[in-house]
Formats: C-alpha cells, structure tokens, sequence
C-alpha cells in the first residue's frame, strides 16, 4: 500500500466519523422534538458503515518470490470505509402523559423521541476517538514522507 494510498484510507475513515458525529448531534439535539416536517416526533438515526473492498489476492504459486510479488500488489486489505445508509429507527418513539403539552392528543399523551442521551455521548465519544485515530494516521504518514524526501537530500 503506497502512501497516497494510506492517506486516502485515512481520510475515507475521517469522513465517515466526521458524518457519524454530526448525526449523533442531530438525534442530541432534536431529543425532545415533537414534530418535525413530516409530522410526528423526530426519529432517532443511526449511521451504517461497509467496508470498501480492495482487489481479490492473487493464487499462491510455488516457491516464495512470486507469493511476495502477489502480496506487495495485494490491495485485499481494503481501501477505506464509506457510508452505506442513515438508517431511521422507526420504532424510536415514546409516549409521555403530559396533558398540559400543545402536541397532546385526547388522552392527554406526547409522542417523543426515545434517545437515551447516554448512549448517544458515548457513541460520540468512540466517534471521537475514532476520528482522532485516523488523523494519527495521517500525521504519521506526512511525517514518515517529509522523512524520506530529506534522505533524498542527503
């Protein structure tokens, strides 16, 4: 994998945490909406990863030159991570007795989002460490180039 590469790795993962956080700040944010557009109460979301696939390694042949020319030419290890849908849990709703409320229906009843504010803080803090992971990454990549290119310099 060439440096490029790796970054490109790297950068792919920083837009997919960057995504996961802003919708995390979305459900935190709408936790006590009780109608959006649509109608009804906010509904929380959730963000879908898949892997973006490298090439296929190629067959191992006898004798161990040709296995490490398969392996240096390998992408099989991946070539980042994408989003693959914002999945809406249409089930994440609550219902509050609250007669006093404007959206109360006849029975005195609120529909409200079910977003456990917890959950929610720790999955931004494991999206957090992700993102700050991957730009680990990056850092150690420009430092590993910016090395090379003053070994070329003599």
């Amino acid at each position: 994998m060439s440096i490029f590469e790796t970054m490109r790795v790297s950068m792919s993962g920083l837009t997919a945490q960057r995504l996961r956080m802003d919708v995390i700040a979305s459900n935190i944010a709408n936790v006590d909406t009780t109608r959006t557009p649509d109608g009804g109460p906010y509904l929380r979301r959730r963000v879908i990863f898949r892997a973006v696939p490298g090439a296929e390694p190629a067959p191992a042949t006898s004798g161990f030159q040709p296995v490490l020319d398969a392996a240096r030419a390998s992408t099989s290890a991946g070539q980042g991570v994408a989003v693959r849908a914002i999945q809406v849990d249409e089930d994440a709703v609550r219902r509050v007795y609250d007669p006093s409320h404007p959206e109360a229906d006849a029975e005195g009843y609120v529909l409200l989002p079910d977003i456990d504010v917890v959950t929610e803080m720790t999955d931004l803090l494991a999206a957090s460490r992700a993102y700050e992971a991957n730009v680990t990454v990056l850092n150690a990549v420009k430092t590993m180039a910016s090395r090379a290119l003053t070994i070329g310099r003599g």
